[in-house]
């Protein structure tokens, strides 16, 4: 039977033994841990998240089963990499942003507020007619048995235009000639062979083709406004639509009282042979002008409940609604009285959809 005393001493040194091993492989695992911290790049966290590395100046180091780790040099590689791309982005980043912005604002056109002159017109319709007209009677009734004459003839005073047979049943009488009392052109014939006529029926008018007018009748609105002299244009369709300067030449003292208008005749500028009596004319009719006033065109201006606002561009292409006072207005502009000075920059296409200070692009 074994000694006690034996069997003790026997277990002290089992535990003693046990915990010599258990200090050494600690130890181990330490040194390890240490040479692992040491080996690897300054700013490389636990989990080898990779930042700015300093330059080596070391061996290989050893992982923890002894074999060389050959991704220090490639972490460092990566890193720098990382960095610089890291670096061209922050430098990049505003210069993009400004492109972005550029490209997300608001394509608008502008024009210039310049000082010119305006005129407010009324537009109205016309014929044109020879100043000097003159209507052909017949010296007797009757019916008119021929022309002689066809619209646009030269005749000289005392032409035989028409003749006229007086007869009447059961009695026959010899035609009776029609004469022209006045030397011209035949403008008008407006009746024709068989008609009944009369002495008060107009059988012809001659005009003088060398001298023309416009007649026209101005709504009773506008008929206050009408004075001699004032400046007009006259257009024509069969003639292009080119306009030809004209100016009242005469005006009827009283308002027709079935039409509630008001009578009166241009007379052009210089004459032109391609103009007739007879053509139908467009007529605008100056009535008030203003010269040397700030203008824009008439596209800018927006109306609001009442007031008038245009969007203004600033040297940091920054569109500011301005409100502003007009005067005169016509199918193309419009007078500013104030909120604009000249040479500031306004929005002529693309400001219905603006908002104040919001940042635009000007396009051609």
């Amino acid at each position: 039977m074994a000694d006690p005393a034996n069997r003790s001493q026997k277990k002290h040194r089992l535990v003693t033994l046990l915990i010599a091993l258990l200090s050494a492989v600690l130890a181990a695992f330490i040194g390890v841990s240490v040479l692992e911290k040491k080996t690897s790049a300054p700013g490389q966290g636990p989990q080898g998240a990779v930042g700015v590395q300093a330059p080596r100046t070391g061996g290989p180091a050893q992982g923890a089963a002894g074999t060389p780790r050959a991704e220090g040099p490639a972490r460092e590689a990566a890193g720098g990499a990382e960095a610089a791309g890291a670096g061209n982005a922050g430098r990049q980043g505003p210069a993009g942003s400004a492109q972005s912005s550029a490209r997300n604002a608001m394509a608008i056109r502008v024009a210039p507020v310049v000082l010119g002159t305006i005129e407010n017109y009324v537009v109205i319709n016309g014929d044109v007619l020879a100043a000097s007209q003159v209507s052909i009677l017949p010296a007797v009734g009757g019916r008119l048995a021929e022309t002689r004459r066809r619209i646009g003839d030269a005749v000289e005073r005392g032409t035989v235009i028409a003749m006229v047979d007086p007869s009447k049943p059961g009695e026959n009488y010899a035609l009776s000639p029609v004469l022209s009392t006045v030397s011209g052109t035949v403008v008008q014939l407006p009746v024709n062979p068989g008609d009944t006529v009369n002495a008060n029926t107009v059988i012809a008018v001659i005009g003088d083709l060398g001298d023309l007018v416009v007649e026209t009748y101005v709504p009773e609105r506008y008929a206050a406004l009408m004075r001699k002299g004032l400046e007009a244009t006259v257009s024509f369709a069969g003639l292009g639509g080119e306009a030809f300067a004209a100016r009242v030449d005469e005006l009827s003292p009283v308002l027709d009282p079935g039409s509630r208008t008001r009578r009166i005749t241009l007379r052009f500028v210089r004459g032109d042979s391609r103009i007739m009596p007879g053509m139908f004319a467009t007529i605008s009719l100056v009535t008030h002008a203003r010269s040397s006033v700030p203008v824009i065109p008439r596209t800018a201006v927006i109306n609001s409940y009442g007031s008038w606002f245009v969007f203004v561009v600033d040297e940091s292409s920054t569109a500011r609604r301005r409100n502003v006072e007009t005067g005169l207005e016509n199918e193309d502009y419009f007078e500013i009285v104030s909120g604009l000075e000249p040479g500031e920059q306004v929005v002529v296409a693309g400001q219905n959809f603006l908002s104040d200070n919001e940042p635009v692009r000007i396009v051609e």
